[in-house]
């Protein structure tokens, strides 16, 4: 998702007009800015693009996280349901609000299985959060029908799906609440940065006081401004967001040029026998960052991997393996590894849940690969990375 292959001229312009003013803070110093206000202009430029009410820029995609569980009012006592294919980050923000993450199983979208879901809900949950991973979509319907029924929130982790869409609206915009990351290697990147969207003004408010300290932001002397609750420093540089502001004017480009490559690699995938693709509810909606695929069976799909990387052909991911986002290597959640002790009532919610228990992921997962599409590749040199990787999977086959 490397929306650094397209650093460019608009980039250095934004990040020059922070260097010339010499304010790298988002908050006060009006007199020195020279009128840039990077990190305002992008939030401003997010809500146009992804026709949402309310964008807060944050320090990372993980404070995203962190920051919608606080507006949300998740925390002691609740249980939020996530995947089992995600990144550490979703867990890591539910034990951070003190809340418990209930792990359920994904199904072939690579996403949260909503009868898995179902089947999870106790009188503690109080959220669902899909994950859109490898820049597709969950199956919205049918969670949102869920949280409906049973009053829970929908924090959408859009993360890995910027620009991607579900019936025509943009993700990260549907649920209660959403959230993007862009760090170097997102669909755009802010080198490091976050964003809690939403359509809901109190959260939206309660955000941008708890992202800063919970400064209220009335008034022009930050001194003096109020505190109502509790918050933390989240915030963004205007470095971070200028690199953002010269991105995201990219978006358009980026997304067409991942669609094209995406589609010439599938094109010559989907000629061998064996080969299945994931499941995508919104095919319209992918934001083609990856293109992922299953092979009929674990032992195939670990020799079609390796075979793919001593060909020369990397960027194809086996996440079975992967310590970030598949739950088989998660000890430290497992165990409840900490550095600082852990609140007791959390402890023993993590003792009691079976994480070894996850059949259906681990034959999903086993079975797929994901290969990641460039967007610096030229129109012949993704033909010829089709081909490659096409013999290469039939010769394993």
């Amino acid at each position: 998702m490397p929306g650094f292959e397209f650093f460019g001229e608009e980039e250095r312009k934004e990040v020059n007009d922070v260097m010339e003013s010499g304010v790298l803070m988002r908050y006060g110093f009006d007199p020195m800015r020279n009128g840039h206000w990077k990190a305002k202009e992008l939030e401003q430029a997010i809500t146009e693009t992804f026709n949402v009410k309310h964008a807060q820029l944050t320090s990372s995609g993980t404070t995203a996280l962190s920051t919608a569980m606080a507006v949300m009012g998740v925390g002691y006592g609740d249980e939020v349901i996530m995947p089992t294919f995600t990144f550490v980050a979703s867990f890591e923000a539910i034990i951070a609000a003190g809340a418990v993450p209930v792990l359920v199983d994904i199904d072939e979208t690579l996403c949260l299985d909503p009868k898995a879901v179902e089947a999870a809900i106790t009188p503690k949950t109080k959220m669902v959060m899909p994950v859109h991973m490898c820049g597709s979509m969950a199956q919205l319907d049918e969670l949102k029908a869920i949280c409906d029924k049973h009053n829970l929130l929908l924090l959408e982790d859009a993360c890995q799906a910027i620009g991607g869409s579900f019936n025509g609206q943009m993700l990260g915009t549907i649920g209660h609440g959403g959230t993007f990351s862009f760090d170097f290697v997102k669909t755009i990147t802010c080198g490091e940065g976050g964003a809690f969207l939403t359509n809901d003004e109190k959260y939206y408010i309660n955000a941008d006081h708890y992202t800063d300290h919970g400064h209220d932001h009335v008034g022009n002397d930050r001194g003096a401004e109020s505190h109502p609750f509790l918050g933390y420093n989240f915030r963004i540089s205007e470095l971070h967001a200028a690199v953002g502001l010269g991105q995201i004017k990219k978006l358009d480009k980026i997304l067409t040029t991942q669609k094209k490559h995406n589609a010439i690699i599938k094109e010559a995938l989907e000629k061998i026998e064996g080969i299945t693709f994931r499941k995508i509810p919104d095919p319209e909606g992918d934001n083609a960052s990856f293109l992922s695929f299953f092979l009929p069976t674990e032992e195939l799909t670990r020799a079609a991997h390796k075979a793919l990387l001593a060909n020369g052909l990397g960027g194809n991911f086996y996440w079975y393996d992967n310590n970030w986002h598949y739950i088989k290597k998660w000890d430290h959640l497992k165990n409840g590894t900490s550095l600082f002790p852990i609140n007791p009532a959390l402890k023993e919610a993590l003792e009691q849940q079976d994480f070894n228990n996850f059949k259906q992921s681990d034959d999903i997962i086993g079975r797929t690969i994901s290969s990641l599409i460039n967007l610096n590749w030229t129109e012949e040199q993704a033909k010829e990375r089709a081909q490659k990787m096409a013999e290469t999977i039939q010769s394993v086959l």
